[in-house]
């Protein structure tokens, strides 16, 4: 299996991506294209001795800034690396990609080189949320920023019901409609006109949910529109960032403080290490042809190797095949049955 890994996204690039592929195709066996200036990747790939890893570097003169416009990405880069590693997939030469970059580069390039898959109107971004028990699918985080229709949130729903069960290994994954209230009566007119649709699906639908169900591991899929997700993925950054600095401050102050600290330290690193958004590997593009797994800007080496992984298990559990096969036999019926218009 060949990954295409993007070299020059992400704040520490190519640095820590290159350390990361090195890791990945060690230890988990896979070849690496990593694609950027030949130059500048052939140098780090030294400073860190490939040793016995498979890779290959793909020449791409170009690289995406983290504040490029999506429309600049894709009409004005075509020689990004972004741009390369897109089209490695859909020549044939690459299974998969990875990308620390441009969130919204990465989606606009996916979506005009690769294309759509069948069934799909509109793919969508799933981020990896931790919970009190392991983690839930949250989406969409930001490609349909705009208006959706309930048609869409049920094209999420599947979607999503697919990767928990085939990536994260959930039996039935619970999928909740993320509302102001747990009544099915509640919600915008988008949810209330998409809650009948869920019931239908061939999906394990458990209603609406509300803010606190995306963490407190009462579902494993939870469904939005990407304005409300993205808006509430960087409410989370934000308020876990304050927490730690609230918790450093406090200790700081006295000397008490400081020993209660030295006490509660490991406690401290276990829930540390459950918010670490290095152990899910990013997160995928769903419903575009090819997989697509986009990491945090601020990446580690760590957590590209773990991107990495996870976009080969995209390919190896077909989840682009369920999507398509799943949203072909019942997509259509479950709207018609609505009276709700196919966009």
């Amino acid at each position: 299996m060949r990954i295409a890994v993007d070299a020059m996204g992400g704040d520490k690039a190519p640095g820590v991506v290159v350390e990361g592929a090195i890791k990945a195709s060690v230890e988990y066996d896979l070849e690496i294209l990593l694609v950027g200036p030949q130059d500048i990747v052939k140098e780090h790939l030294n400073r860190y001795n490939p040793g016995k890893s498979k890779i290959q570097i793909i020449h791409a003169s170009q690289s995406v800034l983290m504040d490029e416009s999506p429309t600049d990405a894709v009409r004005k880069k075509r020689d990004s690396s972004m741009h390369v590693s897109a089209h490695l997939i859909k020549n044939g030469e690459a299974d998969a990609m990875v990308t620390a970059g441009n969130t919204a580069a990465a989606l606009a390039i996916a979506r005009s080189i690769l294309g759509k898959l069948k069934g799909v109107s509109r793919p969508a971004i799933a981020a990896i949320i931790p919970n009190t028990i392991d983690a839930t699918i949250f989406l969409d985080v930001g490609a349909n920023a705009g208006s959706c229709g309930p048609e869409h949130l049920l094209e999420f729903a599947m979607m999503g019901s697919i990767y928990s069960k085939l990536i994260l290994g959930k039996d039935s994954p619970r999928v909740g409609l993320l509302s102001v209230g747990e009544e099915k009566t509640k919600g915008s007119f988008i949810t209330l006109s998409a809650f009948p649709l869920l019931e239908q699906a061939p999906i394990n639908f458990i209603g609406n949910v509300e803010g606190k169900d995306i963490v407190n591991g009462h579902a494993d899929v939870v469904v939005c529109d990407g304005f409300v997700g993205n808006t509430v993925l960087k409410f989370a950054e934000g308020a876990s960032g304050m927490f730690f600095e609230v918790i450093k401050a406090e200790i700081n102050r006295s000397l008490r403080a400081k020993l209660g600290m030295l006490l509660a330290k490991p406690a401290f690193k276990a829930f540390s290490d459950k918010l670490d958004y290095e152990r899910y590997g990013g997160a995928p593009i769903l419903g575009i042809k090819g997989a697509c797994l986009i990491g945090h800007g601020r990446s580690t080496a760590a957590a590209i190797k773990e991107a990495i992984r996870v976009s080969s298990d995209f390919v190896r559990h077909k989840v682009n095949s369920n999507i398509e096969e799943s949203l072909e036999k019942i997509k259509d019926k479950i709207l018609i049955d609505n009276n709700t218009d196919i966009n």
